[in-house]
Formats: structure tokens, sequence, C-alpha cells
């Protein structure tokens, strides 16, 4: 009997910064919440759940792009009219969208901010087309 691998989809999931944060929380509280958050990423890394994932600096050093008018503008900071601002990412595999929450949800960050849960796109056509161009690039 041969068994078949579940299929798993990959996810991102955009936490953000909300009322509770470094700036708000004491140093005992700092040390415990990256503990809870050190011990929850390692248990969904060995299930094989979490693939990666990065926090991003503050939103005093991003840069905003639009095209307006025929041209690239920049603008400084993030672009968000709200509190919250983009703290990270993390990418997990999941069955599917309810078990990528039932993930999320156990996560401490949660507790932070909100976390916005995206499958991530299917771009099997879309490197099989990036590919084909190539090789007709590759004999001009």
């Amino acid at each position: 009997m041969c068994r078949r691998k579940p299929i798993y989809m990959r996810y991102i999931c955009f936490s953000y910064l909300g009322p509770i944060n470094w700036s708000t929380m004491s140093d005992t509280e700092r040390k415990a919440s990256m503990d809870e958050f050190f011990t929850y990423e390692e248990m969904l890394r060995k299930q094989g759940h979490l693939i990666g994932g990065e926090g991003l600096q503050s939103g005093a050093q991003a840069a905003t792009l639009r095209f307006q008018n025929g041209k690239v503008c920049v603008t400084d900071g993030p672009y968000a009219e709200t509190k919250e601002q983009l703290a990270g990412f993390f990418v997990l595999e999941a069955r599917d969208l309810n078990q990528a929450i039932e993930l999320m949800s156990k996560h401490p960050v949660v507790r932070g901010g909100p976390v916005d849960i995206r499958p991530i796109a299917d771009t099997t056509e879309l490197n099989r087309e990036r590919a084909r161009r190539r090789q007709l690039d590759a004999g001009s």
C-alpha cells in the first residue's frame, strides 16, 4: 500500500503591530514574549508548517512606490492610513486556510496585533512562461 504525501498550500501571514508592542512592554514581558514566540515557532518548524519569515524594520526606513501620471513617484515611509504597521511575515504550509488560521491563532504574535493570512498564488503557469521566454532569448 502506497501512502500519498498530503497536499499542502502555502500561506503568507502578515503580522502588524498593534497597541501591544516592544515600547509598551516591560523587560520581563519582552523576555517572556520572546520565549513563547521561539517555542511556538520551533514547534511549527518541527511539524513542517513554518517555511520562513522575517521581521521588518520600522516603517520610518520604508519607501512606497506609485505609478502616477506616467512616472514612478516615491513616498517616504509605508503607505498606510492606519495606526497598525506591518511588522513582519511568516510563510506557512497548511492543508487549507482553516488550518493556517488554526496555526496562527495559537501564535503569540497574534496578541500583539492583527495577522492577515493569504494563500500564496500558484505561479506554475507564470514560471513556465518565464522559462519559455528565457529559452527564446537564449536562442536569439
